[in-house]
């Protein structure tokens, strides 16, 4: 990874910009998809770009959205929800390597313009690329790398442009595009499904899908350009650059279910042991809970103190309270209110497993055998305490 970014970033060769450049009739522009990749998270999407190649001229440059920078408080920044992400302008050539060298497929869509239309489009390219222009503000699923084609090209080419969103027939809400992309990801999936809430689980419009590359390639496969007052398809070719080799999916951790589910299975071990001895392994417990009130401490920071919109209203604060962190204080005290909170647990453990499927926000499967550990503790503290 560290030489994809070093390809990325540093070998890849920035293209001075003038102020006036005027596209010569041979000038082409082209949407370039570059295909994903399963070694990271992030680049398990794919990516967006676009060519501008004029012969003419010896100009053909890559004008990619997706460029960020670590900049003092980066960090800080993209836990608050405030990612700032640039417009970079590259050598083409040396962008279209960087995804072959691992194997990610490369398309090329030559849009079908008017020499005027052309230069509309690469003039607000230029004027995007400047440094007091180049920054946005970024958006998981509506403003990225890819939606900025989508959105580029309807800014500079006005209503000239339309985008014909019939051919999507599925309903697929966000998560479940997202989860298309992380099926060899499991784990990402996972961190993905607790932290991002119910916004993730709206039912995406045609022109949301364009969030992925994919569907920014599909979107102007299936997209429309005014040409002297007739409507014709916006491609003019399409251009198969580099098509990815079949490759052995990558060796990973166990999927979560079976971790989980093994984790579920030693928590009913630990508590069938503390019902017969009809006493209490408060260690274990204290694991369990702190780290699921942990999770839940993010989840509340997430939805409540940060910009992360797609966080809101997450309902895995259901199994994950933050009030588990207050609770593991006083397992070794055997106050009344803490076999009531117990109790509480336990009903309301249960009762997200039988409502899991008619949730109106989808849980990660593999997190149940989670739920039910927890569901086993909370009733193993509220019974022998009950007892006592």
């Amino acid at each position: 990874m560290q030489k994809f970014l070093c390809i990325i970033f540093t070998l890849v060769l920035f293209i001075p910009l003038k102020a006036q450049h005027q596209l010569s009739p041979e000038s082409q522009i082209s949407v370039i998809t570059c295909g994903p990749w399963q070694g990271e998270l992030w680049s398990a999407f794919g990516h967006s770009a676009f060519r501008v190649y004029d012969p003419a001229l010896g100009f053909d440059a890559a004008y990619n959205y997706g460029v960020f920078s670590f900049e003092p408080g980066f960090y800080v920044n993209f836990a608050r929800g405030y990612n700032y992400y640039m417009l970079g302008v590259y050598d083409y050539q040396d962008f279209k390597n960087a995804y072959i060298y691992y194997n990610r497929y490369v398309h090329e869509q030559v849009l079908n313009l008017t020499q005027d239309q052309k230069q509309k489009l690469f003039d607000y390219l230029q004027w995007n690329a400047l440094p007091e222009n180049q920054k946005y503000r970024y958006d998981y699923f509506y403003d990225n790398c890819a939606t900025k084609i989508r959105d580029v090209a309807a800014t500079a080419l006005g209503d000239s442009v339309r985008f014909d969103g019939s051919y999507v027939t599925t309903k697929h809400t966000i998560r479940d595009l997202t989860d298309l992309y992380l099926q060899q990801q499991p784990w990402g999936d996972l961190g993905i499904d607790i932290c991002l809430g119910l916004p993730m689980d709206k039912v995406a419009s045609p022109y949301e899908y364009m969030f992925l590359p994919d569907y920014i390639e599909s979107g102007f496969d299936h997209a429309f350009i005014k040409k002297d007052g007739t409507e014709i398809p916006i491609v003019k070719e399409k251009i198969i650059v580099y098509a990815q080799r079949d490759e052995d999916p990558m060796s990973r951790l166990p999927h979560p279910l079976y971790i989980f589910g093994f984790f579920a299975l030693l928590t009913l071990l630990v508590s069938i042991r503390d019902l017969r001895r009809k006493k209490l392994m408060n260690w274990f417990d204290v694991a369990l809970f702190a780290i699921t009130g942990l999770i839940g401490l993010l989840l509340t920071f997430l939805w409540f103190f940060t910009d992360h919109k797609a966080a809101a209203k997450n309902f895995n604060l259901l199994w994950a309270l933050p009030t588990h962190l207050v609770i593991i204080f006083f397992l070794f005290k055997n106050y009344n209110w803490v076999r009531v909170y117990f109790q509480i647990i336990f009903i309301l453990s249960v009762t997200l497993l039988l409502i899991w499927k008619i949730l109106p926000q989808e849980l990660n499967l593999s997190l149940i055998p989670i739920v039910i550990a927890l569901t086993l503790r909370s009733f193993c503290q509220y019974w022998l305490r009950k007892m006592d």
